[in-house]
């Protein structure tokens, strides 16, 4: 079987080098058989892609030539849907069958692309529980979160009894994130007994902000503030609580069962703006919405502290109320229970993927 498998974040990779290691005796093709690295799909923001717009319909082209000179039996499009979609819609025209991995996120804004996303594929393969029930029957299937299994059952840890808790602290991976977002993070434990803190980087560069900001902060690595390069999934285990930037990472945090402030700050005129778009949620952390979707009752798994709720102040109220309240803490812990087991299925989410890209409906 010709499989053209197609993944432009370095997140999609990460499953399609796993689905290509089930796929040996296949022949498998992806952007990079063509010319195109990863690190030069993966641009975020409006601008940003229209200011690079010509390389984006280059890319568009060469990859339809592909579908029609290579002729795949089947196209597996993983996530970045901007181009993926298209894609897929273009193969499917073409009579190539069409599997689709991560559901884009109607489920919070433009649920009018749901028509457009059932026409271009054939399969849908979904990361949460709730996102099936979005589209027609049968074409939609929630395979589990590759997250979920890669934590497993965990036993949450308990403070050693006369040492200070331990504090994760995860700004995000982007300098401008860490600039707003951890001076924020770093005042608010001046408002709390001494903790450890651990600040895993996601990256260099990221690595780089973050010590700069801590030296602007007034403060200085030590016994008590460890900053590391990459290890946010042990840090998180090994962690009596958390503040996190909304993204994949809250997700972490609620598979290692870390009880979690939610934090974010962006400037005035995109709050303004995410505000006007975003109808479907009430809330913006993923764990959050997983709890919501599926009915959730009694406290939210992870406070979120948003713009300009996002204070030392409250941080540090809600930092004391998972650290030293018992009750709070259990509560908490029990809603990062249900998270995590609604994210999983008892099977493995690649094998799932891989089924329904071979198997086809």
């Amino acid at each position: 079987m010709k499989i053209l498998l197609l993944a432009g974040e370095e997140s999609g990779l990460i499953y399609a080098k796993r689905l290509k290691a089930l796929w040996e005796g296949h022949e498998v093709r992806g952007y990079g058989d063509y010319g195109f690295k990863t690190a030069d799909l993966a641009v975020m923001g409006f601008a940003a892609v229209v200011k690079r717009l010509p390389y984006f319909i280059g890319v568009k082209r060469t990859m339809e030539r592909a579908i029609d000179e290579w002729r795949p039996d089947v196209l597996c499009t993983i996530d970045y849907p901007g181009l993926n979609l298209k894609l897929a819609a273009y193969a499917k025209s073409r009579g190539v069958r069409t599997v689709h991995v991560v559901c884009p996120q109607v489920w919070a804004w433009k649920a009018g692309r749901i028509p457009k996303i059932e026409a271009a594929l054939d399969r849908l393969c979904c990361f949460f529980p709730f996102e099936p029930d979005l589209f027609k029957p049968g074409f939609a299937e929630f395979v589990g979160h590759p997250l979920a299994e890669s934590f497993g059952e965990r036993t949450v840890r308990h403070a050693i009894e006369g040492e200070p808790p331990r504090v994760a602290l995860l700004p995000g991976s982007r300098i401008g994130e860490i600039a707003r977002i951890l001076p924020v993070m770093l005042k608010a434990l001046d408002l709390l007994p001494q903790v450890h803190v651990s600040i895993p980087a996601a990256n260099e560069t990221a690595l780089s902000a973050i010590k700069s900001a801590i030296v602007a902060s007034g403060r200085k690595e030590d016994a008590f503030l460890t900053v590391s390069l990459g290890g946010a999934r042990d840090i998180l285990l090994s962690s009596d609580a958390a503040v996190v930037a909304s993204g994949t990472a809250t997700l972490e945090a609620a598979l290692a069962r870390c009880p979690t402030v939610l934090v974010y700050k962006v400037d005035a005129f995109l709050a303004w703006f995410a505000r006007r778009v975003i109808k479907g949620v009430k809330h913006i952390g993923l764990a959050n919405i997983i709890w919501e979707k599926s009915g959730g009752e009694g406290v939210e798994p992870m406070p979120e502290l948003l713009q300009e709720d996002f204070t030392p102040a409250k941080v540090a109220e809600a930092l004391r109320g998972r650290l030293w309240d018992p009750e709070c803490r259990a509560r908490t812990i029990a809603a990062l229970e249900s998270v995590a087991d609604r994210l999983g299925t008892g099977k493995s989410s690649i094998l799932r993927i891989s089924a329904a890209v071979l198997g086809g409906k």
